[in-house]
């Protein structure tokens, strides 16, 4: 069993495990236990009762946290023509077509967090699918990265979207905000996000849709939330 270090035990002793808190007490136990030195990023892990093998039980979409995620994100977006000229005047970090692709396959590069395309670049983008796809970049309509409105796309990646969807393990792992928020825009921006999966329940799941909820900072522990009172 890995040696944990002073700081971290110290933490653990402030979060009884055997309790399954509020969410907002539950965030408030974490930015209480964020002790590095640098800001660290609280992410919630949400495990639920679908089978993400099935299409009928997938669950995935994205949302504007109300507080965003305390990170800026570098934007790439696959455009032509005017709509190129609409990504660049919204603010994308980089902006192209064909010349990406080459750039992406040929040099290794990957200096961008999120993908945005237009539907007529899609035949280009498919291109990537094997080099993209793995790293969760691949646009996708479900996530509003496939879009004509690249300026609405790209306004709200900058103001804190973020996209939830299921692991092989049918857990979704999704970053609320730093520490630094403090406990009361965390939680709010952990609601919206809860809120958004509770209504993406899918028609075909039975039983328990919400497993298991928890939430941590990056070198916290983690802090178990009662799944029936994930937004009190």
């Amino acid at each position: 069993m890995a040696k944990r270090g002073k700081r971290y035990a110290q933490a653990i002793a402030k979060v009884d495990r055997s309790v399954y808190y509020d969410g907002s007490e539950a965030l408030g136990l974490v930015v209480d236990t964020a002790s590095a030195k640098f800001d660290e990023t609280v992410e919630a892990h949400i495990k639920l009762g679908v089978d993400s093998r099935h299409a009928d039980q997938q669950v995935r979409g994205a949302i504007v946290l109300p507080h965003g995620t305390g990170k800026t994100k570098k934007v790439l977006v696959f455009a032509k023509g005017e709509k190129a000229k609409e990504a660049e005047a919204a603010g994308a970090d980089f902006v192209g077509a064909e010349e990406l692709v080459q750039k992406i396959q040929g040099e290794n590069w990957f200096d961008f967090d999120i993908v945005v395309a237009t539907p007529d670049m899609m035949g280009v983008v498919g291109r990537l699918g094997r080099v993209l796809g793995p790293k969760g970049l691949m646009p996708n309509p479900k996530s509003g990265t496939v879009t004509f409105d690249v300026a609405k796309a790209i306004d709200e990646i900058k103001a804190g979207k973020v996209e939830y969807r299921l692991d092989k393990t049918n857990i979704i792992h999704v970053p609320v905000g730093k520490a630094s928020f403090g406990q009361e825009k965390l939680f709010n921006n952990f609601k919206v996000l809860m809120e958004a999966i509770i209504k993406a329940k899918p028609s075909a799941a039975k039983g328990q849709y919400l497993r298991s909820v928890t939430v941590a900072s990056s070198m916290g522990p983690g802090v178990r939330v009662n799944p029936v009172r994930v937004t009190e």
